[in-house]
Order: C-alpha cells, then structure tokens, then sequence
C-alpha cells in the first residue's frame, strides 16, 4: 500500500513539472491550421469552386486559431486540476507566539545616569548651642539653698510664744525683720498635735489684702500660711505673723513646733527658718 502511494506521489510530480515546462508552438500549429484549410479549399476533379470572398477566409483562420488555444488552455488546465487535485492536503503549523519579555529582563538593564551627576553637596554644619550662661538672668531671683538659719542676708527672723498664752490657750509668733522690700513672701507656721490642739484664729501686722491665707492639718502638724499677692510688696521693717490655737489643760510644751519663709529682695532669693525653743535673753 505505501509503494502504491510513493508511485502515485511520483507520477503526480512528473505531470506536475511537465505541464510547467510544456510551451505550444502557436506559429507552428497555425501554420499546419492554416495548410489543412488551404488543402480543403481546392476542387475537388468536376466540381466547380465557387468564389469566395477574401474577408471570409480570414475569418474562418481567426475562428480556427481561438478553437487551438481553447484546447490547448483546457488541455493546460485539466492537467493542472489533475495534478491539484490529487496533492496531499497541506497541514496547519500552528507557531508559538513570541514570549513577552519578562519583567526581570527591562529590570536588569543598566542605570541611566542623571541628567545632573554634580553629587549635592552636603548641608553645611551648624554651630553647636552656644551653653546657658551660668549668671542669674535679668530681673530674676537667684536661687539660695533651703533654709539653714535665722536669717538671710537683709532677712532676720525669730519664733516665740506669746507671754500672754494660758493653761488653755496659747499664741505662736513668727517675726520677720527685713532691710529691703520684698516683692515676694511665703510665711509657715507649724504647731505639732500635743493634744487637743484646735486652730482659733490667725493675724499679722501687714494688710490682710496683701496675702492669702491657709490652714490646714497635715503629717501631725497644725499648718499656718501666709502667701504675699502678686504685685503687692512688704515694706523695710519689722512684721509678725501669729497662729493662735487652743490645747490640753496644763502648760504646752512647743519645742515641736517650727517656722520657715522664703521671700525676694530684689534680685536675690531669702530663706530662713527656726524653731520655738526658749532661748536665754542674754544670748
């Protein structure tokens, strides 16, 4: 069956290539056209030719001549539908589509440099914080440790009880002694809880405009304390500031109590404080 088919391919091939390579002759096959008509045209012995007219003759060799090519074309074309027709059928290739480029592939290409390479130049660098001054600033208090004594600079100070105190009732005193005016000042007095100890009133020499008063109890102690108003100002001089209260029956012992104040004399921050123990009046 297969040398069948070969036999077959083969001899298709060759009428192939014939029909391409085969070219008629037109001047020939006119001429032996032309030499049949001529032999058909003479008399026959005892016939009588008849004239024709030349326009005719033409004709019939223009007839005679189309007749050829048709058959020659048909000729052609049955041989090229023979060959057509008994070709293999072609088969469909389908190709693969180009791939795209992959991402990696436009990613890897070499940097383009910028329009600009001139690298900036780095910032400048600053100058460091100039450091604070270590000076008090102007218009300011300057700062003073806590309280170590009775007095301060241009701030003397001193705590008693009032001779007038009784069995029942007695009255601390706190006195301040200033050479300068103070813009600023915080006076407190504190009676320790001996027993039954109960506020009954407080006073000082100054306006009672001038501050603001507090009282309260506090880690056993009986709290006093005057705070100086803004923009008011203690004069140069010698001021008291008292806490009065009531206690146990019996004399009250006030070597627990004590007294502290901070104030302000111009540019400068006072601190004093001390205590109610008696003192001897030589000392």
């Amino acid at each position: 069956m297969t040398g069948q088919l070969d036999r077959d391919e083969e001899l298709r091939t060759r009428l192939h290539e014939a029909a391409g390579a085969h070219e008629p002759d037109r001047a020939r096959i006119l001429a032996r056209v032309e030499r049949g008509m001529a032999g058909q045209g003479q008399d026959r012995p005892g016939q009588h030719r008849a004239a024709r007219p030349p326009l005719l003759g033409w004709a019939r060799v223009a007839g005679a001549t189309a007749a050829v090519a048709g058959v020659l074309a048909v000729g052609g074309y049955a041989v090229a539908s023979a060959v057509k027709d008994d070709a293999p059928p072609q088969r469909s290739v389908t190709a693969s589509p180009t791939p795209a480029p992959s991402p990696d592939a436009t990613t890897s290409r070499t940097p383009v440099p910028p329009d600009d390479p001139t690298p900036t130049a780095p910032p400048e660098p600053t100058a460091p914080d100039t450091p604070a001054s270590s000076g008090p600033p102007t218009g300011t208090a300057t700062a003073r440790p806590p309280a170590s004594g009775v007095e301060d600079g241009p701030l003397w100070s001193d705590g008693s009880v009032d001779p007038h105190s009784n069995d029942f009732w007695a009255q601390s005193n706190v006195t301040l002694k200033t050479g300068e005016p103070l813009t600023a000042l915080t006076v407190e007095l504190r009676v320790a809880q001996t027993g039954g100890v109960t506020s009954t009133g407080a006073w000082r020499s100054l306006p009672e405009d001038d501050f603001t008063f507090t009282l309260e109890e506090r880690d056993g102690f009986l709290v006093h304390r005057w705070t100086l108003k803004e923009g008011r100002t203690v004069p140069a001089g010698e001021w008291v500031f008292a806490g009065q209260y009531n206690h146990e029956h019996g004399g009250r012992d006030a070597r627990g109590d004590h007294y502290s104040a901070t104030a302000t004399a111009g540019s400068e921050r006072l601190a004093v404080k001390g205590d109610f123990a008696p003192r001897d009046e030589d000392s």
